[in-house]
């Protein structure tokens, strides 16, 4: 069963921004989408998503057509299977790292993951507040806290948008090892295309559909 389909996805204000956009993407893959700004890749991944009802088309999250849901199923969704990662940080400003971590856990009813955070070069920053860390050191958290919770499918805008090269790789390197480790799914919108190239599935949003870039 794929974990993510689109069907003829349709959707626009004044002038159409996506047309008839489909694919589908299955356990342990991944699939990077670019554009410029205002192509509407936010707007895509904000349908893919469940917080944006398409004008026209079906989204399939997990077997489930997420726009045909109770609420209180729809939001038992985003809950515990859809993990969904921002180029801001949203962490909670007045607690530490830690704090930050123990929210997520509590939540999902899920571990912390030590050996997640050692990864990700953040394991020794637990103890420091919120504004004692540096960007990237927000961004890794960030993608930590969300990691937590032990999503099926991750839903990333600009993941890495305030890292440096070498810290952008290493982390898009870690977000694929969790996917194929869990057998999650991953999409995720970039401007860099050696990022998006490193996708099993690479496209371009461009003039309201999808184009792949392999």
């Amino acid at each position: 069963m794929s974990w993510l389909v689109a069907e003829n996805l349709t959707f626009g204000y004044d002038v159409p921004i996506l047309e008839n956009v489909t694919f589908s993407l299955n356990a342990g893959e991944t699939l990077s989408i670019m554009g410029v700004s205002g192509s509407g890749k936010s707007t895509l991944l904000h349908i893919l998503s469940s917080f944006l009802k398409p004008q026209n088309g079906i989204v399939r999250l997990l077997g489930k057509d997420i726009y045909q849901l109770p609420q209180n199923e729809l939001l038992a969704l985003r809950r515990n299977e859809i993990g969904i990662i921002f180029q801001s940080h949203y962490l909670f400003l007045g607690f530490n790292a830690e704090e930050n971590l123990e929210v997520a856990s509590l939540l999902s009813n899920q571990k912390i993951d030590h050996e997640l955070l050692s990864l990700f070069g953040i394991l020794e920053v637990l103890p420091l507040n919120i504004g004692a860390l540096s960007g990237g050191q927000q961004q890794r958290l960030s993608i930590a806290r969300i990691l937590t919770k032990r999503p099926k499918i991750i839903f990333a805008d600009e993941p890495t948008g305030n890292l440096d090269r070498e810290t952008a790789f290493s982390v898009i390197q870690l977000l694929f090892d969790y996917v194929k480790l869990t057998q999650s799914s991953l999409v995720f919108v970039t401007h860099d295309p050696i990022l998006a190239n490193k996708a099993l599935y690479a496209y371009r949003l461009e003039h309201t559909s999808l184009k792949s870039l392999k």
